[in-house]
């Protein structure tokens, strides 16, 4: 059942066998095609869950996409332009195929790198030089992000919007509220089952929850 004035938004990353080297606990967000199911199953006729994808792993389109369209589920994918056609990842023809079924591409950045950490040059890849390749790839704007590695502190955001987005998804977990323009987001992980599943889809977070998960927020945004 929906929720009034709150909105849960899944990141998917992997699913299924890799089919690259991952890099160092990326295998902790990699999940089966059974949970991924599950999930899918549990969110069907839900419109307070938002599923979102991150990396262009080559799983998006070959166990993600026809699971989707079986639910009439969509999906946002957000890819990586600088890193389309290497081993495991989508190629520009998959990128295209999602836009045809559907589903709507945004840029998770050129080279997956952390946005706190990278110079001018580097910046104008992620912000800049990524929106517009995604948009001639597309053959639509590309104006929304999400935030690789959740990293980002006052001085990103304020690239950001520089930069035009209209929406930076960040992995702070929790609740978002719909329309805002920084969106947490809660990732899929290794070991969920069931209960996590309930826990994140359906349990009321606690005052202190809340206050914890704002607090952080609220640290990333002014810090810097």
């Amino acid at each position: 059942m929906a929720r009034v004035g709150r909105v849960i938004n899944l990141t998917v990353h992997g699913i299924g066998p890799t089919e690259r080297e991952l890099d160092p606990g990326e295998d902790g967000t990699w999940v089966d095609i059974g949970q991924f199911e599950r999930v899918l199953d549990a969110v069907v006729g839900r419109d307070d869950v938002r599923i979102t994808f991150d990396d262009g792993n080559s799983s998006d389109v070959a166990i993600a996409l026809p699971r989707l369209l079986d639910r009439g589920l969509t999906a946002e994918f957000f890819v990586l332009a600088g890193l389309l056609g290497q081993p495991g990842r989508l190629t520009e023809d998959d990128v295209r195929g999602l836009v045809k079924a559907g589903m709507r591409v945004g840029s998770h950045g050129w080279a997956h790198r952390d946005w706190r950490r990278i110079d001018d040059r580097q910046a104008e890849q992620e912000l800049t030089e990524s929106h517009r390749a995604l948009s001639e790839l597309t053959g639509r704007p590309v104006s929304r992000v999400a935030i690789p590695f959740g990293s980002y502190d006052r001085h990103v955001l304020r690239k950001l919007r520089q930069a035009g987005v209209t929406r930076a998804y960040t992995s702070d977990g929790g609740q978002a509220t719909p329309g805002t323009w920084l969106q947490a987001r809660t990732s899929l992980v290794r070991d969920l089952d069931a209960d996590w599943t309930r826990r994140v889809l359906d349990a009321s977070p606690s005052p202190v929850f809340r206050a914890r998960k704002l607090a952080g927020r609220v640290v990333k945004r002014v810090r810097g």
